[in-house]
């Protein structure tokens, strides 16, 4: 302050928070933003929290409709967010704890999913068996849900909520499992190449994605691992390959892959290149090209026999079958000699 200046002082402004929080889909979030399904604002049930809710309602409803606004206190707005992933990924689950099922028994998991989906109850959506479910938001909120039920004192239901992550590494895992026990118990100094590393399709995002516990669970039986994906670059999936992995039951960091390790993987910017002297091919994300490649040209560059494991379901099997291929896929039934062999676990 200057000599002689007068200070003045005036009444802050008082501030007002709210919860606005967002249902953006990668791939989808500009159509997302303009159509969404509902908007959800929270705030304090105080006179002014509530006219600062109003505020932000009048903000959206230039171009959402007034009954699509939901308006909320705020616990219940973010716990509105975090139950809708939750809801989600639960369903994933439960359709990939099926598909372990389905494969033990001889039924198909997409007939299965079909039937189940018919009922008005339930719907269609988020019910296809994969190799598991991947992207920034279903596990960290989940665990973020773990989080607040335990600081509750709700340790039953933190319990039920890390069961559905729990059988999202156990699909991972038994899809590693498959792999090795089909290629004769070893896939040591055998090329396997990966079709695809980001979480899912038309998006180069990688985090948690299946691809990389798949891929780490490969190379820890020594295998030699080609990654092709259209839109993830090399740089990327080294950095993913060589993250630590941080396991929540176990506290303890998993090792990071070796230089030596490092050097059992490759990166190609084409399929056929991938697939090329390789034994097996592990489909790990379902970009539409995988479902329009040449196989009968992929048999022929292959080591016999050659295995197809389809992670997302997207080929078709039979026509694959034709062609020479041996072919495991998600909750379908086993082909040939595969269905004498043990459930993997």
């Amino acid at each position: 302050m200057w000599p002689n200046q007068t200070r003045s002082w005036s009444r802050s402004p008082l501030f007002q928070i709210l919860s606005n929080p967002e249902f953006l889909a990668e791939g989808t979030a500009i159509q997302d933003l303009f159509n969404p399904d509902r908007v959800l604002i929270g705030g304090r049930e105080t006179p002014e929290g509530q006219k600062a809710v109003q505020t932000l309602k009048a903000v959206y409803a230039h171009w959402v409709p007034e009954d699509q606004i939901l308006t909320t206190n705020l616990w219940s707005a973010e716990l509105s967010k975090l139950a809708a992933n939750a809801f989600l990924a639960q369903r994933i689950s439960s359709v990939n704890a099926m598909s372990a099922l389905c494969e033990a028994t001889g039924a198909n998991v997409s007939e299965v999913s079909y039937a189940v989906g018919k009922d008005s109850r339930i719907g269609p959506k988020f019910l296809n068996a994969s190799v598991g479910f991947g992207g920034s938001c279903f596990q960290k909120d989940i665990l973020n849900l773990v989080y607040i039920c335990e600081c509750n004192g709700l340790p039953e239901v933190a319990n039920y909520w890390k069961q559905v992550i729990k059988i999202n590494d156990y699909q991972k895992s038994r899809f590693v499992n498959r792999v090795v026990s089909s290629m004769f118990n070893t896939v040591a100094n055998k090329k396997i190449a990966v079709l695809g590393f980001a979480f899912k399709k038309d998006t180069g995002d990688t985090r948690e994605t299946p691809a990389i516990d798949v891929c780490k669970g490969l190379l820890g039986d020594k295998a030699k691992i080609s990654i092709y994906d259209p839109q993830v670059t090399e740089d990327q999936i080294q950095r993913d390959l060589a993250m630590n992995k941080f396991d929540w039951d176990h506290p303890v960091h998993l090792q990071p892959m070796s230089p030596t390790t490092t050097k059992q993987v490759s990166v190609t910017w084409d399929a056929y290149e991938a697939t090329k002297d390789a034994h097996g091919i592990c489909i790990m994300t379902e970009w539409d090209e995988f479902k329009t490649l040449d196989y009968k040209k992929i048999y022929d560059s292959m080591q016999k026999p050659a295995f197809v494991f389809d992670g997302r379901n997207v080929v078709d099997s039979e026509k694959l079958r034709e062609i020479g291929f041996i072919v495991y896929s998600i909750g379908k039934p086993l082909d040939g000699w595969l269905k004498d062999m043990p459930a993997v676990a």
